[in-house]
C-alpha cells in the first residue's frame, strides 16, 4: 500500500517492548499471587516478582513519557478513519495514564500496608509512607480497578494492532514492531 506510515524511532520501540513484556508478565503474576489457596512459596515468588518488576519499570515508564514528549509519534496512515485515529489517541493516553497509576498505587498499597519493597529496601530507599490500613485499602482498590481497566485497554490495543497487521495491512503494526517499519 502506498500509504505506509513511517515507523517509530528505535528508542521508542525499545521502551515500548520492554514495557509490554514486563506488563504482560506482571498481569498474570498479579492475578495468580492474590488467589486463595496457592502454595505460599509460589505466592511469595510472585509477589517478589510483581513488586520488584514494578520498581524496575518506573524509570522505563518515566523515560518513555519523556521520550514521547520530546519526539512526536509518526503520523497514522491517511487511509485510517477518523474514529480510529481518535480511538488510538484515547487508548494511548489511557495506557500512559495507567502506566503511572499502577506502580504508584501498588507502591502506596505495599508501603502503607507495612510490607517491604525488597529492591528499594536493598537500595536503602526508605518506606516514604507511614503504615495506614485506610490508605493501603484505598490504594489497593485503585490498583485493582486500574488492573481491570489496563487489561481491557490492552486487549483493545492488541486487537487493534492485530487488525492492522492481519486485515488492513496498512503499516500501522510495523511502525512499532521491533524490526523493520521505517
Amino acid at each position: 500500500m502506498a500509504d505506509r506510515p513511517p515507523g517509530y524511532r528505535p528508542p521508542a520501540r525499545l521502551l515500548h517492548w520492554i514495557t509490554a513484556l514486563a506488563v504482560l508478565l506482571m498481569i498474570p503474576a498479579g492475578i495468580v499471587m492474590t488467589r486463595e489457596g496457592i502454595p505460599r512459596p509460589l505466592q511469595d515468588t510472585l509477589f517478589l516478582f510483581h513488586k520488584n518488576t514494578g520498581v524496575l519499570l518506573v524509570p522505563v515508564i518515566l523515560a518513555r513519557i519523556l521520550y514521547r514528549l520530546a519526539h512526536r509519534p509518526p503520523p497514522l496512515p491517511l487511509s485510517m478513519p477518523a474514529w480510529q485515529r481518535r480511538a488510538a489517541g484515547a487508548s494511548h493516553a489511557m495506557l500512559y495514564l495507567l502506566l503511572v497509576i499502577m506502580p504508584v498505587s501498588g507502591f502506596v498499597r505495599v508501603r502503607a500496608g507495612g510490607f517491604p519493597v525488597e529492591l528499594l529496601d536493598w537500595l536503602g530507599a526508605g518506606p516514604w509512607i507511614a503504615k495506614s490500613e485506610r490508605v493501603a485499602e484505598t490504594a489497593q482498590a485503585i490498583h485493582f480497578t486500574g488492573a481491570l481497566v489496563l487489561i481491557a485497554v490492552l486487549t483493545v490495543h492488541v486487537a487493534a494492532a492485530c487488525h492492522h497487521a492481519l486485515i488492513r495491512r496498512d503499516g500501522v503494526w510495523s511502525r512499532m514492531w521491533p524490526v523493520g517499519g521505517g
